[in-house]
């Protein structure tokens, strides 16, 4: 089974050291700042051998370099983003995999965030490292796909299986908890998650990860087939599941 270290990082990002300890093995998933993950190493006694990118953006490829010449570590990236992933070694696309020890992760094309984002798929851990792409209840900012290829790639998403646990890159929960309720005051699920939340962050704990049967339950952003939602919204009968996507985003965007 593979180990999971969830590490805090600047304001709000999570890393996550990934471990097998049959054969000694670990990677980093979204290395915003390399002390917390050096230190980590450190005193779990463990080599780097990967980091794991899922997109361009600073706050999660900003440690590579530094890790990459304290560690002689190889870095995992994006085929579509090679030119702008700091130190990449290896470049994958949608359906390859990628080894670590005798765990097996599978690469997802999540374009949406940003055009080339890609997710890391751990079939025999149970285990989603999305990004950016899938939040605790909500999703990634449109800031270089459509809202078309967002909703695809969380259509993706939807069919793995459903205690795949989510791990995502940021701490936005509680915030997109409040944004929900506005569009399904009336999702019983959705309030029994937002006051488990509310719980957590007063304990100063982590509201991730999440499963992916909480997220269809209570995200708005998969859940683009209810009824109450699309009233809410003011979605015609005619509006494609795309197109209710759409608005929810629109929604979001000018939400505070």
């Amino acid at each position: 089974m593979l180990q999971i270290l969830q590490l805090n990082a600047l304001s709000d990002n999570y890393i996550y050291l990934l471990h097998d300890a049959e054969r000694g093995e670990t990677a980093v998933v979204d290395p915003a700042d390399a002390e917390p993950v050096l230190e980590a190493l450190h005193q779990k006694g463990w080599s780097l051998n990967y980091i794991f990118n899922t997109h361009h953006h600073g706050d999660h490829v900003g440690a590579n370099l530094q890790l990459k010449q304290a560690t002689a570590c190889k870095i995992v990236g994006a085929l579509a983003d090679r030119q702008r992933i700091p130190g990449i070694d290896i470049a994958v696309e949608e359906g390859d995999t990628i080894g670590l020890g005798r765990q097996s992760f599978r690469i997802i094309s999540t374009p949406g965030h940003t055009s080339g984002h890609i997710v890391y798929y751990c079939q025999d851990s149970a285990a989603l490292f999305c990004g950016d792409t899938l939040f605790s209840l909500g999703c990634g900012r449109l800031f270089e796909g459509s809202a078309e290829e967002m909703w695809q790639s969380l259509q993706k998403l939807k069919t793995l299986p459903h205690d795949t646990r989510i791990y995502c890159a940021h701490e936005y929960t509680e915030a997109n908890g409040r944004f929900a309720l506005t569009i399904e005051m009336d999702n019983q699920a959705l309030h029994d998650r937002q006051a488990e939340v509310a719980e957590l962050r007063r304990l100063c704990l982590a509201t991730v990860p999440s499963t992916l049967a909480m997220e269809l339950a209570t995200n708005p952003f998969l859940r683009e087939q209810s009824p109450s939602l699309r009233r809410a919204i003011g979605a015609s009968d005619t509006d494609s599941p795309a197109q209710v996507f759409a608005k929810v985003r629109l929604l979001k965007d000018s939400f505070r």
